[in-house]
């Protein structure tokens, strides 16, 4: 009996080379032939190409060839990428992607140019599955369908993220809900969580598990940790508590934890999924059900595996072209804006990204800055080298583009690849032509060698680095420059960029520049309405549309929508969206209500137009607030009056409601009157402020630092400026505390947690039981200050490990003449010293000097100002140099050392 019900139990999977949907052509054709006619006809409308299409009914069904080389090459390219699909029996595939593509553009959802190598495919972009001509940006086929090593092709598709669950729910409609699903993922312990996890099961105490926890790197497991930070191998060894806690977590680490939805996969079948795999009821998401295995399992099964991604920036787009239409009567075509729009690189080469997809790091706008893109390829660069191990031949590409730098050839044949990168390798793509160009592979070949470099597999490195030598040999390359092409280009295939895929997101990214520098208004309105749920952005934005010169006003019941908006004027209104507490129920009830009429006349006319069944007493006081109810009155008065003003409202529609006055109901008189509401003194500026922050999560009508503006940026650096260049670096920042947290070290000390923020951002400091005691009443919520120290990166996050602290502004004293930057007075600034550091240079090895001299100062930033004395005509000669230092024992330490204690004066 035990061996019936195993046998019976007993699961076959079967791993077939793909499982694809059932997919109905048209016109009894088969699926190659309805292919072919798809594709033949979409290049026809692409390139302008006239073909002479007709059905298979025993005839051929193929482009008449022009006569013209040009076509005749789209023609055969087209041909032999028609072949590849058919002979790997992918047409299926290519149907299935291009009918969702197209749905969707049909029913005007935003779809992406394309992702990943898909792009390299002249077959996608005649399907308009990709947007990006292939031919014209030299993208190759096989680096996204390798006929030499056929595996599924695999198209990621991006959406605009407000829209991506009707591409889902037409996939459900094509195939039947019971053949699509989401695709689970497993998340595994990491060193960190399998820490706080284990701390919790033992009941250890939250703060003592924190502490252990944040000692252990990112992307570190506990061995490596034990062996690399020395606090936590400390109390390893003298804990026996934290040695129990690590010792469990061990065991622990790369367990799966969880199981969720994976953001983007979904997976379709040609049966039920049942049939082959296990589902589960989905959580969240958009569908019903989760399949149980990994998205690995599915693709080894050979199920179709889709990514459908929802992406922010095409929302951005198509609410920009929305705004622009609503505001110039303006229909923007992306398809015909040109490549070479001088405003828009300009705008590049300013470096103004905030907002620009893909562009707006703060390393990234200082090397557009260098570079000052003038052409579509020069972006495509940029987003293909700006990431770790590319990112070092930045330097290189910029002063060849410069001519600063001579371009050199290891081979003449190098130079039609790499001249339009400045002899600078920057994509596989580029990989593959040398393999080719130089070594006679196929592009097959080609790609297999960039696979086999790309993993680093000793075999199958030694393996192709012979076979690319002794196929350069053949080609009559000197073996030596062979060796030296390969050493060349090795480092490259290991970390090289997808030219496909970079080409599409340069695109999205020439996209939103060209926006952004043609309709800043409406551009900005779009990025704060994809943003307004993230208080961190919509302060950058904010701070970046006022650097703009666009005024951005607070949300007003007579003027503003749910999203931003943008005025005549061009000023961009908030969004009744973006203020804290107010549902779309109160805010669809608010523009029913001025549909009524127009603009709210005044309280009366707000409270008679718009059904308070939707506004309660906690939307109405984020209203009045926020700045939305301004056009009736002062804000402190709004805000006491608001039981009475949803008292009045609620009568006065129930009244209407009714449609009469009842003889002896004396309630009818109430409202023969104005609604009358207590006089109270003007909020001040202060309080006003404090409430924009917290309904809009930003400043908007003033902010609390304007008069110490000119003092925090002559002598600190803006808190958005900072990165991971300046991880270990010493640097000054200025704000005012928002939030202060303590806590009791294991020493039993107190040290501090502080967020510091100023006009353009936040960041943590880390204030410390030695700093803390010097003065601790400094720490304080709404006290603005300076603050010297370390960037600290250990914990993924920037943060500042604070040495030094100067009290800026010991109150907020926004009192003043209006509109008016006033100097911080003496009681409540402490005034930057006026100490300077002379530093006397030696007449012999000068040139080494400063540059070793160079590199102390950079270890000191600070606000005291250093002169050089250089030795001239037997003299010294006076030069002010504009970088500025903290004068500290440090660094008198290191520049006595460098130079000697006669050389080193502070006056």
């Amino acid at each position: 009996n035990t061996q019936k019900i195993a046998d019976q139990c007993n699961l076959e999977i079967e791993f077939a080379d793909s499982i694809l949907p059932d997919f109905r052509p048209p016109e009894n054709l088969s699926r190659e032939e309805y292919l072919k006619k798809l594709a033949f006809d979409g290049l026809a409308e692409r390139y302008g190409i006239k073909s002479k299409l007709r059905h298979p009914a025993g005839s051929e069904l193929r482009s008449q060839a022009s006569e013209k080389e040009e076509e005749k090459e789209l023609v055969e390219r087209l041909e032999y990428e028609l072949g590849v699909i058919e002979k790997t029996g992918f047409a299926s595939y290519f149907l299935i992607v291009a009918d969702i593509v197209n749905w969707a553009k049909d029913q005007e959802i935003f779809v992406g140019p394309g992702r990943g190598s898909a792009a390299g495919s002249l077959v996608a972009y005649v399907l308009k599955i990709t947007d990006i001509d292939p031919i014209k940006h030299n993208l190759l086929f096989e680096r996204f369908l390798n006929p030499e090593r056929i595996s599924m092709p695999d198209i990621d598709l991006d959406f605009a993220d407000d829209r991506r669950g009707e591409v889902i729910q037409y996939m459900v409609e094509k195939y039947g809900e019971d053949k699509v699903a989401q695709i689970v993922t497993f998340g595994t312990m990491a060193a960190r969580n399998a820490t706080r996890d284990c701390g919790r099961a033992l009941g250890l105490g939250y703060s003592f598990v924190d502490r252990i926890a944040k000692m252990i790197p990112f992307n570190m497991n506990l061995e490596q940790s034990l062996r690399k930070v020395p606090e936590l191998r400390d109390d390893y060894q003298k804990d026996p508590q934290v040695k129990k806690l690590i010792d469990l977590a061990k065991k622990l680490e790369g367990v799966v934890r969880h199981a969720s939805t994976h953001a983007a996969g979904v997976v379709i079948g040609d049966k039920a999924l049942t049939n082959y795999l296990p589902l589960q009821k989905a959580t969240k998401g958009e569908l019903s059900s989760l399949t149980q295995y990994s998205m690995y399992d599915l693709e080894e099964m050979g199920l179709l595996k889709m990514d459908i991604l929802g992406l922010a920036n095409l929302s951005i787009i198509q609410n920009a072209i929305k705004i622009i239409a609503k505001t110039q009567n303006k229909k923007i075509n992306l398809d015909e804006i040109p490549e070479d729009d001088l405003l828009t690189f300009s705008l590049l080469s300013r470096g103004e990204t905030t907002g620009v997809f893909q562009l707006e790091s703060e390393g990234m706008k200082r090397y557009l800055k260098e570079l000052k893109p003038s052409n579509f390829e020069d972006i495509i660069s940029m987003v293909a080298l700006y990431r770790p191990g590319p990112m070092e031949s930045i330097p290189d590409f910029i002063d060849g583009k410069h001519g600063r730098k001579k371009i050199t050839y290891l081979h003449p044949t190098l130079k039609p690849i790499l001249e339009r990168t400045y002899g600078v390798i920057v994509t596989q793509e580029q990989v593959l032509e040398i393999a080719r160009e130089l070594a006679g592979f196929t592009y097959g070949e080609a790609d297999i060698l960039r696979k086999a470099v790309g993993k680093k597999i000793k075999k199958l490195l030694s393996e192709q680095q012979e076979k690319f030598i002794n196929g350069a040999v053949k080609n009559k390359v000197d073996k030596k420059i062979a060796k030296k092409v390969w050493d060349f280009i090795e480092p490259f295939a290991q970390y090289g960029f997808n030219k496909s895929h970079a080409a599409c997101y340069g695109l999205i990214a020439y996209w939103t520049a060209f926006l952004k520098a043609h309709y800043p208004s409406e551009f900005m309105a779009a990025l704060l309405t994809s943003d307004q749920n993230n208080i961190d952005r919509i302060t950058i934005e904010v701070t970046e549309s006022q650097r703009m010169g666009l005024s951005i006003l607070p949300a007003d019941v007579n003027e503003s929508f749910e999203n931003f908006t943008v005025l005549e004027n061009g000023d961009i209104r908030f969004g009744l969206g973006a203020v804290k507490n107010v549902g779309t129920g109160a805010i669809a009830a608010i523009v029913e209500g001025r549909k009524k009429g127009g603009s709210f006349k005044d309280l009366e006319d707000f409270c008679k137009k718009v059904d308070f069944s939707q506004v309660n007493k906690k939307v109405l006081g984020s209203l009045a607030k926020s700045g939305a109810l301004d056009a009736f009155g002062e804000r402190g008065q709004m805000l006491i009056g608001v039981e009475a003003i949803l008292k009045y409202a609620n009568q006065l529609q129930k009244r209407d409601r009714s449609g009469q006055v009842a003889l002896f109901d004396t309630t009818g008189a109430d409202f023969a009157g104005e609604l009358d509401l207590p006089e109270i003194e003007k909020v001040d500026e202060r309080q006003r402020l404090s409430w924009e922050r917290e309904l809009l999560g930003v400043y908007i009508s003033g902010h609390p630092l304007k008069e110490f503006a000119k003092y925090l940026d002559q002598n600190s650096t803006p808190i958005s400026k900072l990165n991971n260049d300046h991880d270990g670096r010493r640097i000054k920042v200025g704000g005012m505390i928002t939030k202060v947290q303590k806590i009791i070290t294991k020493k039993g000390d107190p040290m501090v947690f502080a967020t510091l923020e100023d006009k353009t951002t936040s960041v943590e400091i880390l204030v410390f039981p030695g700093l803390l005691a010097e003065n601790p009443s400094i720490w304080r919520q709404d006290n603005v200050v300076l603050v010297s120290g370390k960037v600290n990166l250990r914990d993924g996050q920037l943060k500042v490990l604070a040495d030094k602290v100067r009290e800026v502004g010991s109150q907020m004293s926004l009192e003043g003449e209006e509109g008016k930057e006033r100097e911080p007075s003496e009681e409540n600034v402490a005034r930057a010293g006026s100490e300077s550091l002379y530093l006397k240079i030696p007449k012999v090895g000068t040139k080494e000097m400063l540059t070793k001299l160079k590199k102390v100062l950079l270890k000191f930033v600070g606000e005291g100002t250093v002169v050089l004395l250089l030795p001239q005509d037997g003299g010294f000669k006076k030069v002010k140099i504009k970088s500025k230092v903290e004068i500290c024992p440090g660094l008198l330490d290191e520049l006595k050392n460098l130079l000697s204690s006669e050389s080193v004066q502070v006056r």
